[in-house]
C-alpha cells in the first residue's frame, strides 16, 4: 500500500480530478496507459513490473517446451529413420501412382493431436481438402479417415458429412509397429475404398518438412492396371509359385504395403510435429525476450520521469520558501 501511495504522490499533478472519480467509481484499477489532462502519456511502475514477470514466466514455459520437443525428437527420430526401409520396397514392386482414376477414395489425414507445433496440421488439412476436390464428382466418392485432434477440429467444421473414422491420441503411448497395424487394421476393416491417399508431412530438419501424399491401391486396382499395362513397378516380373492365387498375394501385399506406409507416416509426421514445435517455441522464447527489454526500457524511463518529477517538486519547493 506504501508503494501505491508513493506512485499515486508522483503522478498526482497529471491526473485530472475526473479521472480520480473515474478510477475511485470503477472495481478494477485501469491497466493501460492513460492520458492525463495535458497530453502527456504515463503509465505505473507497478504495471510494468507485473507485465514483465508475467512476460519471464511466458519465457520460461516456451524454453521449457523447447527442451520436451528436442528430447522427443531425439526419440523418434531414430525409428523413422528405420520405418524408411519398409514401404520403399512396396513402392517399387507396387508403385505409387496418385493420379490412377477410381471410383472410391479415401483420404487419411495425419495430424497431431496438441497444438502450439505451427502450421503442419493446416497445411495437412488444405492438401487433404484439394485432393478430396480433385477426386470429388458425380460417379466418384471421396471420404476422409482423420486421425489427430486438430485435423478432426478442421474438418469437422465443413466435411462432418464426408468423415468415415476420427482416431485420436494416437501418441498418447511410444509409437510402434504393432499399435499402428492394429489401426491399419481397423481402418481395412471399416472403410471401402479403391485407393487409399495418406497425407502426412515427410520430416528433412528440425527446421524444414514436406507435406507428401502416398498413394495404396486396393488389389482389384492393382490387378486392373496390371491388365490394362498401367505403372506398377517390377511386380510383373515376378512370377507367382505355390498354392495362392495371384489376386491373394496381392491382397496380403495391399494389406501389409498399408501398415507399413502408415508406420512410416505416422513416424514421419511425429517427428515435423516436434521438429515445428521446437522452431515454434525458439521463436516465442526470443519474441518474449525482445518484448522483456522493450518493457524494461518502459519501466526504466518511467522511473527516471518519476524521480525527475519529485526533484522538481523539491526544488521548486526551496525557491519557493527561499523567496
Amino acid at each position: 500500500m506504501a508503494a501505491l501511495r508513493r506512485e499515486g504522490r508522483r503522478f498526482a499533478p497529471l491526473i485530472s480530478p475526473r479521472s480520480i472519480t473515474a478510477v475511485r467509481s470503477s472495481p478494477i484499477a485501469p491497466t493501460h496507459e492513460d492520458e492525463g489532462p495535458i497530453g502527456v502519456r504515463y503509465i505505473s511502475t507497478q504495471v510494468v513490473r507485473n507485465r514483465m514477470k508475467s512476460v519471464k514466466n511466458i519465457q520460461k514455459i516456451t524454453k521449457a517446451m523447447k527442451m520436451v520437443a528436442a528430447s522427443k525428437l531425439r526419440a523418434v527420430q531414430s525409428k523413422t529413420e528405420n520405418s524408411r526401409g519398409l514401404w520403399q520396397p512396396f513402392t517399387a514392386l507396387l508403385g505409387d501412382l496418385p493420379s490412377v482414376d477410381v471410383k472410391k477414395s479415401v483420404v487419411v489425414t495425419i495430424s497431431s493431436d496438441k497444438g502450439l507445433c505451427g502450421g503442419i496440421n493446416s497445411t495437412s488439412v488444405k492438401i487433404s481438402k484439394g485432393i478430396h476436390k480433385l477426386n470429388s464428382g458425380p460417379e466418384k466418392e471421396t471420404k476422409y479417415v482423420v486421425l489427430g485432434e486438430k485435423a478432426k477440429a478442421q474438418l469437422i467444421r465443413d466435411s462432418k458429412k464426408d468423415i468415415e473414422l476420427i482416431i485420436t491420441e494416437l501418441q498418447k503411448n511410444a509409437l510402434n509397429y504393432t499399435q499402428v497395424s492394429v489401426l491399419a487394421d481397423e481402418i481395412l476393416k471399416n472403410v471401402e475404398f479403391d485407393a487409399l491417399r495418406i497425407v502426412f508431412n515427410k520430416f528433412h530438419s528440425v527446421v524444414s518438412f514436406v507435406p507428401t501424399v502416398s498413394t495404396v491401391l486396393s488389389p482389384e486396382i492393382v490387378e486392373r492396371e496390371a491388365e490394362s499395362g498401367g505403372k506398377l513397378g517390377d511386380l510383373d516380373n515376378y512370377e507367382v509359385e505355390g498354392g495362392e492365387t495371384k489376386g491373394e498375394i496381392l491382397q496380403n501385399l495391399a494389406e501389409f504395403q498399408f501398415s507399413c506406409v502408415m508406420f512410416n507416416a505416422v513416424l514421419e509426421n511425429a517427428c515435423s510435429e516436434q521438429g515445428a514445435r521446437m522452431s515454434a517455441m525458439d521463436s516465442s522464447s526470443r519474441n518474449a525476450g525482445d518484448m522483456l527489454d522493450r518493457l524494461t526500457l518502459t519501466y526504466n524511463r518511467t522511473r527516471q520521469a518519476s524521480i525527475t518529477t519529485e526533484l522538481i517538486e523539491i526544488i521548486s519547493g526551496a525557491s519557493a520558501l527561499e523567496g
